[in-house]
């Protein structure tokens, strides 16, 4: 009589934990109390949010809803919001070595994905690349930009000329098979050789590749400054690329570049808003620093002068018929970019970095045309180039349709500093944006942008990708003088569902993915 009555109520109390919906309120992780953005540019709310697998599977008011969790970590006093998304980074031998591949530099400024490939530097072989990236194992997730640099030189070289129609149609083939890999769009340098030696006819060309596969043309201008066809004409090129082909476009680190074009925001501005009331779908990206990041080479010598080879211009450098013209040009590149007091060297010869170029002339008892020259010559290095004023950056910032970027580079703190600050200098010290708009500069508008669906914000069986940060300690430390020292007030950094960093700690988990265009869910 016992056993049965046992073994009756083993029987109803099994019935009753089915009916339980314990493993539809059973998660992998719970954050409580935290203050939660979206990614979008509402305000944040008090809400708890619960992670399972890969995914967000509950945001709302935990208590009430009984939810439960295998970890519960209360985050009183923190932000949470989705990972940051970072559009313009040059990360891929970084991502493609076991030594870097963590990506720890933007993982403790937040970010969580990285879009890598631009200014046309992009590789064709996508699925080879993505193939690496998943052998090293990565810290974040990346997506691939093809670069028309790189399909231009694998079919016509470094010639500045025109492909024929043979040509082009390799380069449109190429471009086409890079997208079916899963390359996020095409990005261009048309500043750099050989992009620069495109017309804008063969750029509406391949951009109309993208109006078949999909896709985002994204683009290092022709002209920040007054180097060429000028600013507002480099501008005016995307806006027409985007007209021609109904393509979305992306300008890439806007800015207004050197003493000619200072205070002309206002009419870029105007160009875009014209262009997007018009339907032309235009966005841009920007780091939040006065000085961009280059080689001397990019910076002084003039483009015609590096057509071909590096050996080549190296031989023009040094052909005396050639000097007065070559003298004219950097000392005129030298003028815009604000003269050699502005150009700080970065890398390359160490007893060149942390001097300006001003310095290493004096020092080494040449013209300040001279020492460039000099420098490239024997193996060029990196600078700092000074040449942006604050009320251009702060224009720029404050349009909803400019997200936030790296542009990470070697020498530049940029690579390891760009999203703190501009969090601490712009929405606490400045307040040029809030902070919901700051984090929706940092992820939803960027995942919108290059379609990266089901990413860039917190919802419901949205890729759990997200970040905590202290508020009053969320700011970067690295200066010119000392470019890497990592980020500080990240306290938590989930990528995929998985910690990479626990309480302001690196976990050494690398769970990021590469990402293919138009593979994930709907």
């Amino acid at each position: 009589m016992k056993l049965k009555f046992v073994l009756l109520f083993l029987s109803i109390w099994l019935a009753s934990c089915a009916k339980q919906p314990i493993s539809a309120n059973t998660h992998d992780l719970l954050l409580i109390n935290g203050t939660l953005f979206d990614g979008s540019d509402k305000a944040g709310k008090l809400l708890d949010i619960a992670i399972t697998g890969d995914k967000i599977t509950f945001i709302g008011d935990a208590k009430h809803a009984e939810i439960l969790a295998r970890e519960t970590i209360d985050v009183s006093g923190l932000i949470v919001a989705p990972g940051f998304i970072d559009p313009h980074t040059h990360t891929i031998d970084d991502l493609s070595t076991a030594e870097t591949s963590s990506n720890l530099n933007y993982l403790t400024q937040g970010v969580t994905t990285v879009i890598t490939g631009n200014d046309g530097r992009g590789p064709i072989e996508i699925f080879k690349t993505l193939e690496k990236f998943k052998q090293v194992g990565i810290g974040t997730n990346a997506g691939l930009l093809a670069g028309h640099g790189t399909i231009r030189q694998n079919i016509l070289g470094k010639e500045n000329r025109a492909p024929d129609l043979e040509e082009l149609k390799a380069m449109q083939t190429m471009l086409s098979k890079a997208m079916s890999e899963g390359a996020f769009g095409l990005s261009t340098g048309l500043y750099y050789v050989p992009g620069s030696y495109a017309e804008t006819d063969e750029i509406i060309e391949l951009t109309k590749v993208l109006k078949t596969t999909g896709g985002i043309y994204e683009s290092h201008i022709r002209d920040e400054s007054t180097y060429t066809v000028g600013l507002k004409a480099a501008v005016e090129e995307v806006i027409q690329i985007g007209q021609e082909t109904t393509v979305p476009v992306h300008v890439s680190h806007i800015k207004a570049l050197g003493v000619d074009v200072w205070d002309s925001s206002d009419d870029i501005i105007e160009m875009v808003n014209n262009a997007r009331s018009n339907g032309i779908q235009i966005t841009a990206d920007q780091y939040p620093w006065s000085a961009s990041g280059t080689g001397i080479a990019n910076a002084l010598i003039p483009n015609w002068a590096k057509a071909d080879s590096t050996e080549l211009m190296h031989q023009r450098l040094q052909d005396q018929e050639l000097t007065k013209k070559l003298n004219s040009d950097i000392k005129e590149n030298l003028r815009i970019r604000g003269g050699a007091k502005s150009l700080l060297i970065t890398d390359g010869n160490p007893d060149y970095i942390g001097k300006t170029l001003e310095v290493v002339a004096q020092e080494i008892g040449m013209s300040e045309v001279e020492t460039a020259k000099f420098i490239v010559l024997n193996g060029d290095a990196r600078v700092a180039s000074f040449n942006m004023q604050e009320s251009d950056i702060e224009n720029f910032m404050q349009q909803p349709w400019v997200m936030t970027s790296s542009d990470g580079s070697k020498g530049h703190p940029r690579k390891y500093g760009s999203f703190p600050r501009k969090y601490n200098r712009y929405v606490l010290d400045r307040k040029v944006i809030d902070l919901a708009e700051f984090i929706h500069k940092s992820s939803g508008l960027t995942a919108d942008t290059f379609d990266l669906c089901n990413r860039g914000y917190l919802r419901a069986d949205y890729f759990a990708d997200l970040i905590v940060f202290n508020p009053d300690e969320f700011s970067e430390k690295a200066t010119f003088s000392e470019p890497k020292q990592l980020s500080k007030g990240i306290v938590h950094v989930i990528v995929n569902g998985q910690a990479a960093i626990k309480n302001s700690t690196y976990t050494e988990i690398k769970n990021g993915r590469p990402l293919k265009r138009g593979n994930c869910p709907k």
